[in-house]
């Protein structure tokens, strides 16, 4: 521990011993409220169908941040980045619910304001998505619980607390059915505070039809009954005399939880709403005046920095973010950068960077749609009603570019002229600098944080066992380069010779990124026979399960699914994950492969506490189920 932070915190236990109620402290209480799954769409954000009373109390006591983005659009990678102010990317943590340890030293940034005399406590979420999150959360809190506030300090100590509010989760928003939706939420609310489905503001990659207005209607819903929940945490901070010594933060933890919202790159994915409010006892620290906005770039890598920089501590090494408040604040910063990849049963891997005006974005699995069959969201009767109008040729324009089955290998948007993102401007010669130029902006960026993405799961398992993804990645001549080189051919058409030779690797990340590079050719393209045969024998899961879809694909049907059924009878969860959707993608060719499916299923079920990919397997076979009982056998 440093001078300084020493020095705190030998002076805050001596006013305590002393004095029992020490004086003012000398460094700011500061207080997160975190929601979950919401965008910017609060009446103090310019959102005229919102109801945000006390919110927007709170927006003109506060800061509001305008171009706030988390770095993934999804819970667990984004809260992975909060509590370590480090890039999931990074730590190889990017994959929803990972079981990938980190370093030992990153023990979240809270630990650093307990060493310094601060108390610390969070209720009640955590979801940091690393096998190392009871070491996380031990060293990290005072206090981890459903009652955990500043309430457990002692007296006159100061505080760094976080209060976790679900009530806009996607769960609530559009998964539960309306029934409990209105027993759990609505109940909450008064009759003046529903929202009228007949105005709900429908954004253009929505069709306009009845569900839809209901859904958003519930979702606005959700956030009044959460606007009345931080009244509540605002209202019990004043009544404990703490209000003027707290700087408090308000902000979601990614995009709406609604179709085209989490999970995708997009600023209905990623732009959170951020509102900080600076007691006059702080104002020094404010970068504005109260009420005022600030329009620089934030990202949640500067959280962590941030908070330290407010309560005057060292920045660690390690943390890739940049201080934006307090006595340690950065340059502004020019990009942020986000992350999709497998989110529950559904993998992927995409990449965007955003500056003030213009967001870039990158899939390497541009055979997938961003609207994925995706077994948890697609228990909303909305996102099934966007299938279905897909599926019968009714969706048309924007609504139809979200649920296509492909999308392109880059985007590119005019955020400003275009804030719904829905014209994507990469093919236009006239914004060829601008693509080119955030294209390279990216490619850096994965380079300088040793992005583990580009990894196979199965790959990184196995490569990084027996010590951390941010550790391997960073010895000599570890960090996949090559591989990512490969992976940047996906969803191009390169020459045959290179692909050929790649097909041939001593690298098995390399042979599947030129499998996938085939499989996500628009025009079907097919490997010659004696190379496919090749892969479908490769020692890699990586390899042979892609080389299947590609086999049935060519016309070897019966090929294709004894590699796929052997895959579902395999030990290792990541194999029977990557069979089980292969093979769901297949349609109603499935049913072929129905015994091995059942079994698959009945393993997983009884295997889900072991790991939490065995969930995820029963959630693509139960939708495969779905899928070939409701049409007719062949």
């Amino acid at each position: 521990m440093k001078l300084r932070e020493s020095l705190l915190a030998a002076g805050l236990a001596m006013s305590h011993l002393l004095a029992g109620e020490a004086a003012e402290p000398s460094v700011p209480n500061i207080l997160w409220i975190t929601v979950e799954d919401m965008s910017a769409n609060l009446g103090c954000y310019g959102d005229a169908y919102a109801t945000t009373p006390h919110l927007d109390a709170f927006a003109r006591q506060a800061v509001r941040y305008t171009r706030a983005f988390a770095t993934a659009p999804v819970c667990s990678p984004a809260r992975s980045c909060l509590i370590t102010g480090v890039y999931a990317t990074s730590l190889g943590t990017q994959r929803l619910r990972s079981a990938f340890p980190i370093p030992a030293r990153f023990q979240g940034f809270p630990s650093d304001l307990r060493k310094a005399g601060y108390y610390t406590s969070n209720n009640v979420k955590t979801d940091y998505n690393t096998a190392n999150e009871p070491a996380l959360i031990q060293a990290s809190w005072n206090a981890c619980s459903v009652r955990a506030d500043w309430r457990g300090r002692a007296p006159g100590e100061p505080f760094f607390s976080v209060i976790n509010l679900m009530t806009t989760h996607q769960s609530r928003t559009s998964v539960w059915s309306f029934e409990e939706f209105e027993q759990q939420v609505g109940a909450r609310l008064a009759a003046g505070e529903r929202h009228d489905p007949a105005r709900a503001p429908l954004p253009p990659y929505y069709p306009d039809t009845a569900l839809a207005r209901r859904t958003v209607a519930r979702y606005y819903d959700c956030i009044t009954a959460m606007d009345k929940e931080v009244g509540d945490i605002l209202a019990r901070l004043e009544a404990d005399g703490l209000a003027g010594d707290t700087i408090v933060f308000f902000y979601a933890d990614h995009g709406m939880g609604m179709p085209r919202g989490k999970r995708v790159l997009h600023d209905s994915g990623l732009h959170v709403p951020l509102l900080i409010r600076f007691p006059e006892k702080w104002a020094s620290l404010a970068p504005a005046t109260a009420g005022e906005t600030v329009g620089s770039l934030v990202s949640f890598v500067d959280f962590a920095p941030t908070v330290l920089s407010l309560a005057g501590l060292e920045i660690p090494d390690y943390m890739q973010g940049t201080a934006f408040l307090g006595s340690r604040i950065g340059a502004p910063r020019s990009h942020v950068f986000g992350a999709r990849d497998r989110v529950d049963e559904a993998d992927d891997l995409a990449r965007s960077v955003r500056d003030g005006r213009w967001l870039y974005i990158r899939n390497y699995q541009s055979h997938l749609s961003w609207m994925q069959r995706e077994r948890y969201s697609d228990q909303s009767v909305f996102r099934r009603e966007l299938l279905q109008l897909a599926a019968d040729g009714q969706l048309e324009g924007a609504p139809m570019t979200y649920a296509a089955p492909r999308r392109t290998v880059e985007e590119l948007y005019d955020t400003v002229n275009d804030p719904h993102q829905v014209h994507n401007l990469a093919g236009l010669p006239g914004h060829r600098e601008v693509l080119e130029r955030l294209r390279n902006v990216h490619r850096h960026w994965v380079f300088d944080t040793r992005d583990l993405g580009f990894l196979p799961e199965i790959e990184a398992s196995r490569v990084t066992e027996g010590t951390t993804p941010y550790a391997w990645a960073r010895a000599a001549d570890n960090w996949p380069g090559d591989v990512f080189a490969a992976a940047e051919r996906a969803g191009s058409v390169p020459s045959a010779v290179v692909l050929a030779d790649e097909l041939q690797s001593s690298n098995s990340a390399i042979r599947h990124w030129a499998v996938t590079t085939f499989l996500a050719d628009p025009a079907g393209g097919s490997i010659p026979e004696s190379l496919l045969d090749q892969c479908l024998q490769d020692r890699s899961a990586n390899v042979r399960v892609p080389a299947a879809l590609i086999a049935i694909r060519q016309g070897r049907v019966e090929t294709g699914l004894e590699v796929l059924e052997k895959e579902l009878a395999a030990d290792g969860v990541d194999r029977v994950l990557a069979a089980a959707r292969a093979v769901e993608s297949l349609g109603n060719t499935a049913r072929l492969v129905r015994p091995a499916l059942r079994a698959a299923l009945d393993r997983a079920t009884t295997r889900e506490g072991e790991h939490p990919g065995w969930m995820f397997v029963r959630f693509a076979i139960e939708e495969i189920f779905e899928i070939i009982d409701r049409q007719p056998a062949a």
